[in-house]
């Protein structure tokens, strides 16, 4: 999984949840990705406001 959430930078706004074609996405205080569910595709990278997602 190449996919990093930055805790700091995250505001827990689920653009990356809405975005996700397989739900391996959750908002838990901050959003936490599923390592078993996510296929790295980078839908939540480009959407995220904040950038705190990355590859």
């Amino acid at each position: 999984m190449a996919v990093k959430i930055d805790e700091e930078k995250c505001t827990a706004c689920g653009a990356c949840v809405d975005t996700c074609p397989v739900a391996a996405l959750k908002i838990d205080g901050k959003a936490k990705v599923d390592p078993d569910t996510c296929i790295d595709c980078g839908s939540c990278v480009d959407e995220c406001p904040v950038e705190a997602i990355s590859l």
